[in-house]
């Protein structure tokens, strides 16, 4: 910052005058454009740093440009590399980069009139020791040019996978039971599986638990409005909303916002780092898994 300052005023000024008034030695300014003019003067921490600013850049650039230092400092330790996450962190704000902030969401919830309901399963203990114990779900709204678009997800708690997934351009129960068949499809479950959401009417409707009733599995519901009684569905919805549709927007219309949240899910499932699971992506877990020989479909 010192050096970029005298460069800007050294015409006017002089290098000299200009260092007596910053904590900055006129030989440690030559030296440091000395340094920048031929790479092989460079210190060893410099020629270091270098090498490190090209790595962060790009892990932070190839993950959609939502890591921070936490996350970026990660990736760089699976790659092989011996860097500390003050370093990172360090690097990162020099180079003008950040990780995304998750803002406020808001509520899509619609209470059902149904008299019965399911029961509370779960209780808050989102904690899963197999692949298709327990899957939670929840959808957002993504406001576009046309109108707002709402997209449904259906997340397996023991790797974070997302396992099913729709946009539509309403908040109607075709859209949950659309990513509800997904989910199915792929995972081929039968039974011993629950299924966890709000008390929404689009996961109470008469098809919606028929379908779960007719795949064997058991049905969960949280409180209404309460985010804590289905967090984990209410994260992954943070996620989506801070990683793509805050940063990437203004949308159009529902085909964009339907090929950005396929982008995303795709690295979501298969590249991102995850503090959960131990700060690996869900396909290491998965070959983990597999090795182990415990079932993964």
């Amino acid at each position: 910052m010192m050096v970029a300052f005298i460069d800007e005023h050294r015409d006017g000024q002089g290098v000299e005058s200009i260092c007596k008034a910053l904590p900055i030695a006129p030989s440690t300014y030559y030296e440091h454009k000395a340094q920048n003019a031929d790479t092989t003067k460079l210190s060893p921490r410099r020629k270091r740093d270098t090498t490190l600013r090209e790595a962060i850049k790009r892990v932070w650039e190839t993950n959609f440009s939502v890591y921070g230092a936490r996350k970026v400092w990660h990736q760089l330790k699976r790659e092989g590399y011996e860097v500390a996450r003050c370093t990172v962190e360090r690097l990162m704000r020099q180079m003008g980069l950040q990780g995304v902030v998750r803002g406020k969401k808001k509520r899509t919830t619609i209470a059902s009139d149904k008299d019965i309901r399911p029961l509370d399963l779960v209780r808050r203990e989102f904690h899963a020791d197999r692949p298709n114990q327990l899957w939670v779900a929840d959808f957002t709204y993504v406001a576009t040019w046309t109108g707002f678009v709402y997209v449904a997800f259906v997340i397996d708690v023991f790797s974070r996978m997302i396992v099913g997934w729709r946009a539509a351009r309403s908040m109607t129960a075709e859209l949950t039971l659309d990513a509800l068949e997904q989910a199915l499809w792929a995972r081929k479950v039968k039974g011993n599986l629950i299924h966890h959401s709000d008390r929404g009417s689009q996961y109470l409707a008469i098809r919606y638990s028929d379908r779960l009733l007719e795949a064997g599995i058991d049905a969960s519901v949280g409180t209404v409005g309460d985010g804590y009684d289905n967090a984990m569905a209410e994260s992954i919805n943070g996620l989506f909303k801070a990683e793509v549709i805050h940063r990437r927007g203004p949308w159009r219309n529902l085909d964009v916002v339907e090929y950005a949240t396929l982008e995303w899910v795709d690295w979501f499932n298969n590249r991102r780092l995850l503090e959960p699971i131990g700060n690996i992506p869900q396909r290491s877990l998965r070959r983990y898994t597999i090795l182990s020989k415990k079932v993964w479909p």
